[in-house]
């Protein structure tokens, strides 16, 4: 666990994102490359572009794990590590942190791979979870935000779609919603899934000299004990595809037999400190 803060802009966009998998030929360079434009541009209105790495920027699998294809896996660790610089470097000054995941840390014993690259980028090392406060410029808190790799997957048996995508949603609250009460936004990756949940607005009324008037839940974003209903739970998706475009080999997830999954990204974004929305961004 690591503790930042972070000043930012009142009016920026954040954006949350990890499992880019260099080395894998399956990774989707071409989504990658639209990830660094975004956040090189303006969106919403706004060029104030951050950004949290939530790991697995590497695929770092070896030849006696079960998961390693010589067809898919590119490159030995250094290489990949080396790609992986070259990578994240554009937009290395923009990130607020970049986490630690379990593809590097099967690589434990040739020391942290996280923290090395992290050194080399200039990037804050959030270890495997971090607690992220964002403030102002004149210090005052916006809001917090708990990241983490992750470690449980998310799936859902149901037939009928909607069911479905409800059932993983429940399951990324239930993953996040203990782990921190002061956090309005919640984020994992690892599962490859991308998943937004906002806070759903309540209805309740009150009454002023008998006349009623109705009103809506809203977060209280600096609270020290926000409801787990009003805040953002974020699953961040993935740069890795399950299937080749032009065939011929197979992935660790086709021969797992994993569905199809969005790739993509989250962009959380904030106006006069106040969290607007989380857009997913399917890629």
């Amino acid at each position: 666990m690591q503790y930042i803060t972070k000043q930012l802009p009142k009016d920026h966009n954040l954006f949350l994102f990890g499992d880019d998998h260099e080395g894998s030929r399956l990774r989707y360079d071409e989504g990658w490359r639209e990830l660094v434009d975004m956040m090189h541009s303006s969106y919403k209105s706004c060029s104030n572009n951050y950004g949290l790495h939530h790991g697995d920027f590497a695929e770092f699998i070896q030849t006696d794990d079960k998961r390693y294809s010589f067809e898919v896996t590119q490159g030995n660790p250094q290489a990949q590590m080396e790609a992986a610089e070259v990578n994240i470097r554009p937009i290395a000054s923009k990130l607020v942190c970049m986490l630690d995941s379990n593809h590097p840390r099967t690589l434990h014993r040739f020391g942290d791979l996280s923290a090395m690259l992290c050194k080399a980028l200039n990037v804050p090392y959030g270890t495997y979870s971090c607690r992220m406060s964002y403030v102002d410029k004149e210090g005052k808190l916006m809001y917090k935000h708990y990241a983490t790799h992750g470690r449980k997957g998310i799936n859902s048996s149901a037939d009928d779609p909607l069911r479905q995508r409800a059932n993983m949603k429940l399951s990324l609250k239930r993953h996040l919603k203990a782990k921190a009460g002061d956090c309005v936004v919640m984020s994992k990756a690892h599962t490859h899934k991308l998943l937004v949940c906002e806070p759903e607005p309540e209805l309740y009324l009150t009454d002023t000299d008998g006349v009623l008037h109705q009103h809506y839940t809203k977060p209280d974003q600096t609270a020290q004990y926000i409801p787990h209903h009003q805040r953002y739970y974020i699953n961040t998706g993935s740069f890795l595809k399950l299937y080749p475009e032009t065939g011929g080999y197979s992935g660790y997830g086709e021969l797992a037999e994993y569905d199809p999954h969005e790739l993509g990204f989250v962009i959380l974004v904030v106006r006069d400190g106040i969290i607007q929305s989380a857009d997913k961004i399917v890629i």
